[in-house]
């Protein structure tokens, strides 16, 4: 059962009569190259691409190396010295080939297959959306916010029984790293930590007033995440995981729905400097579904982003990711990827994922997350696999194939929307802001405890789920995923359920 291939992580399509919507290192003794001796030619009617040029971090960017990326036709947009990545545009086709030349560039690589800017316009879909009828005659009961009853994704997390404890603090920040975020909504407005956002598209930080917010015909997916972690308990609409922490908006996605490597390094970045104790990653950096470590490109953008998420962790923060929507196995020997790269023309692939990773959640201190729905088990299209999942937590999945119990109606997720609306997703990008804001609220209940420590505890409260097996969701009755591993941990569900009460009670 694979679901398609959104740019984002992302809200899932679901087959048609199931009345679910789519949702969404250094080289002193080099000798000098032609990069030294010449600049580069480039014709006029050249394609412009985005690069990384990945140095030693930490001592700013040499007068060597930039001048180096000059004379190879290339203009330095930005750089992060704190990790050693520098952002270029170039019109010249052999531009990460003559760079990695350089004395000092450790890798470099095109960010994307298409120009500047993408061509490519996406394809995205609609969340289903409440209408204003349906939100008007909301009713619950005392205590709640007036759509908290459609939402069985709570009590799945005890969520429910751990607002009665704690909301969590407003001291913790959870960023939404993502499509962006409407701070204008009433559910995410109390909450909305403004200093933390940002608009990170062009790999540069732009901090004009507002800047982090979706466009009208952009996707909502930044806004259904942001209310899924920190919907505020106000009596308005619905109520998040953890609605007393903060939530900021860190827009990465450009206006196509894609999210390159300069944007995702800018936002762990700036994620890392302004104090953010939790970063949720609910996508994949485009335009590879893997990046492979023997290709010279991808290569450059899998140490990018590598080195931008350590550094978000050396400063405090806990990485989540979703763990994506295709219903691969990620332990597997190998998987065929058909999608790669999606901003040009995709061509397919037999990749090994443990050695072409998809990023940022199979890198090294992640939390990958993958899904489950309203009966608690593995969704339809969630990603699984011994050793790469550690944690499941609801994402949703059609409500043919795990109905909630009543009064709840949908098998999906539901969210806040751009324009002060709600509606239902679901994805691996739901389950994510779900293990997300569970972290808000173990940091919340224990301040000064470390990305490390935060993550054990998430790991060990979790409630340990056995393999679903035979795991046949659709009953159609053919094996649609193997689990492997013991009830305390394994392919399908991690170390287990994340658990919201254990977060504010031990």
């Amino acid at each position: 059962m694979t679901a398609p291939h959104a740019r984002y992580r992302r809200a899932v399509a679901i087959p048609a009569g199931m009345a679910m919507a789519t949702a969404l290192a250094f080289l002193p003794n080099t000798t000098a190259t032609a990069a030294d001796e010449a600049p580069a030619v480039v014709s006029a009617d050249a394609t412009p691409l985005s690069y990384v040029v990945n140095v030693k971090p930490g001592h700013g960017t040499s007068a060597y190396v930039k001048k180096a990326v000059g004379k190879a036709g290339g203009t330095i947009v930005t750089s992060y010295d704190q990790i050693g990545v520098i952002v270029v545009h170039s019109s010249n086709a052999d531009f990460a080939k003559t760079i990695r030349k350089v004395r000092g560039v450790q890798s470099a690589g095109a960010t994307r297959t298409a120009p500047l800017p993408t061509a490519v316009t996406a394809d995205l879909g609609t969340p289903k959306a409440l209408s204003a009828a349906e939100v008007a005659m909301a009713d619950a009961p005392a205590g709640q916010d007036p759509l908290e009853p459609q939402q069985w994704d709570l009590p799945a997390i005890k969520a429910d029984k751990a607002h009665a404890k704690s909301l969590g603090s407003s001291k913790v920040t959870v960023a939404v790293i993502d499509t962006g975020v409407d701070d204008t909504h009433p559910d995410i407005a109390p909450n909305f930590d403004r200093d933390a956002s940002v608009n990170c598209v062009s790999g540069k930080p732009d901090t004009a007033d507002g800047a982090w917010r979706p466009g009208a015909s952009e996707s909502p997916h930044g806004t259904h995440v942001a209310g899924e972690i920190a919907a505020a308990k106000n009596g308005v609409g619905m109520t998040g995981v953890a609605p007393g922490v903060k939530v900021s908006g860190i827009k990465v996605s450009n206006p196509d729905g894609f999210f390159y490597t300069e944007a995702v390094v800018c936002g762990f970045v700036w994620a890392a400097e302004h104090g953010v104790d939790v970063t949720n990653n609910s996508y994949y950096t485009d335009p590879w579904y893997f990046n492979c470590k023997n290709d010279p490109d991808q290569k450059a953008l899998l140490d990018a982003v590598t080195r931008a998420s350590r550094y978000a962790e050396k400063k405090g923060a806990v990485n989540v990711a979703a763990a994506g929507n295709e219903n691969y196995d990620l332990a597997s020997d190998e998987i065929t990827d058909p999608s790669s790269p999606n901003d040009t023309t995709p061509g397919e692939r037999v990749v090994d994922p443990s050695e072409c990773l998809d990023i940022p959640t199979q890198l090294p201190g992640v939390v990958t997350v993958a899904s489950t729905g309203a009966k608690g088990l593995k969704s339809s299209f969630s990603n699984y696999g011994l050793g790469v999942a550690d944690i499941a937590a609801p994402g949703g999945d059609s409500t043919a194939y795990q109905k909630p119990e009543p009064p709840a109606t949908s098998g999906l997720i539901l969210g806040t929307l751009p324009g002060g609306k709600w509606g239902y997703m679901a994805g691996t990008s739901m389950a994510s802001p779900h293990v997300a804001g569970v972290a808000a609220l173990i940091k919340s209940t224990h301040p000064y405890a470390s990305p490390a420590l935060v993550k054990a505890l998430l790991y060990a409260q979790a409630d340990a789920k056995a393999c679903t097996d035979p795991y046949d969701i659709d009953a159609d009755g053919k094996i649609d995923a193997v689990c492997e591993g013991s009830k305390n941990r394994n392919g399908f569900y991690g170390w287990g359920i994340a658990d919201a009460l254990d977060a504010v009670t031990k």
